[in-house]
């Protein structure tokens, strides 16, 4: 039992995390092993500095604490301090995933997930190369500090990904198909699926068109939507980039108009998938944060040194990627909300623009650029034939006003493959996506 001192702050995070990872190229299998890791990150402040220590020596923790409290200065007024008061005192048990566990599916059931595919990843004449990939991953956590939270909590995160290399003479290109989800059965693939998926890229590859450069019309898919919401807008809305910026609180200055009117984007720790937070590392409840409401900006992501230093309220977004790092202000599932009109109507009153189904990568801040990856023609309100994109690009606040459509379904999008790094720390599981978007004119090059 972890026994706390008084006259500082200090809380003990724990994970214990299973993985899997599978690697095929070209049907030859290049990994397949399977790990576990236990961990523990310990913090102490005494009100004027933070003290860390991560250990794997889990029956050594108490001796780690008291290390952290030799090197720190009492403080018997250490519970008035701003900070300290934004922590929450959860006590919670939470096994959701208790009775679906990754860590009892047989390893060999995970790789017939791939190589139950590969002929229909061969289906095309010009593919030269495939990949496929599998991962999962299931953390038990435990958070407990001085405050008296008691927090128990699980995670987990599986996913399939096929990719393939085309080229047909002096033309090459490449893409990637596969789902991420939180339970196994949520990820099996049809032979049909990834041999669709094949022959969209052979189309694309015989068929995609280069593009006249200029500004246009562009609707955005669920999947594009929400790597713009995610890079546009949701770094710009962790508060951590606004210590010590007295232009960029100005900026962004809850109450002002950022967006259309149309337009709503909240992160939200509470959604199934990738994103799925509880708590955050510093045991804060998660919550639904709206960042804009009918294009109005309302709020944004805190930890509890953020939330202090501003006078706000904690949102449940201090996260770590894991026990060797102490919590930021991190992105959970960051999403567009669904609005009114039909996918239908947002493509009929296109005349001429571009559609992007999919992307390569994605940055931005004041100014944001996509990369797409697969992306079609619009003519007169149909999608037409593929065409070949480098970037499309903008300021964020003047394409956030120029959001005329919004459909009335939205897609959470997860991805047990990479994701999003900040400082030092990546990879980290985050969620994005929303509805299909119209954006009225858009910088395509």
């Amino acid at each position: 039992m972890i026994k706390f001192k008084d006259g500082f702050y200090s809380d003990v995070r724990i994970e214990t995390r299973f993985k899997t990872a599978i690697r095929y190229r070209n049907g030859v299998l290049e990994e397949c092993k399977q790990t576990t890791v236990k961990k523990a990150f310990i913090r102490v402040f005494d009100g004027e500095m933070w003290y860390y220590s991560s250990t794997y020596k889990l029956d050594g923790l108490q001796g780690e604490l008291d290390k952290l409290y030799a090197n720190a200065t009492p403080n018997p007024n250490i519970a008035e301090d701003a900070t300290v008061k934004r922590f929450q005192a959860n006590v919670a048990k939470i096994e959701k995933f208790k009775d679906c566990s990754l860590e009892n599916v047989p390893l060999a059931e995970k790789q017939k997930l791939l190589t139950s595919n590969f002929e229909a990843l061969n289906s095309s004449e010009y593919v030269k190369m495939t990949v496929a990939l599998y991962s999962d991953r299931h953390s038990n956590y435990e958070f407990y500090s001085s405050k008296g939270a008691d927090i128990k909590y699980d995670y987990q995160l599986c996913g399939a990904r096929f990719a393939v290399a085309m080229a047909n003479g002096e033309e090459n290109f490449d893409d990637s198909f596969g789902k991420s989800a939180d339970s196994f059965a949520k990820i099996a693939t049809s032979a049909k699926e990834v041999a669709d998926f094949v022959k969209e890229s052979e189309n694309f590859l015989l068929n995609a068109k280069s593009i006249t450069p200029g500004t246009y019309p562009v609707i955005l898919s669920p999947e594009t939507t929400g790597v713009f919401a995610h890079e546009s807008f949701g770094h710009k809305s962790e508060a951590d980039f606004m210590i010590g910026n007295e232009t960029m609180k100005k900026e962004w200055a809850v109450g002002t108009k950022v967006g259309s009117d149309i337009l709503s984007i909240y992160d939200s720790g509470l959604e199934d998938g990738s994103g799925y937070v509880p708590f955050d590392d510093e045991g804060t409840k998660a919550s639904k944060t709206y960042l804009i409401k009918n294009g109005v900006l309302t709020g944004r992501l805190q930890s509890a040194m953020t939330a202090a230093y501003l006078g706000e309220e904690t949102t449940g977004n201090a996260r770590a990627v894991d026990c060797d790092f102490e919590p930021i202000v991190r992105m959970t599932s960051t999403v567009i909300e669904a609005g009114k009109s039909t996918k239908e109507e947002l493509f009929k009153k296109v005349k001429h623009g571009y559609f992007i189904k999919n992307y390569k990568h994605g940055s931005g801040m004041s100014t944001f650029t996509i990369a797409p990856n697969l992306a079609y023609e619009i003519k007169d309100g149909k999608i037409g034939d593929p065409v070949k994109i480098a970037v499309i690009t903008g300021s964020v606040f003047e394409t956030l006003n120029l959001i005329d459509g919004v459909s009335d379904k939205a897609e959470v999008i997860s991805s047990a493959f990479g994701g999003c790094g900040k400082m030092e720390q990546h990879p980290l599981n985050v969620a994005f996506g929303g509805p299909y978007v119209s954006i009225s004119k858009m910088t395509v090059q």
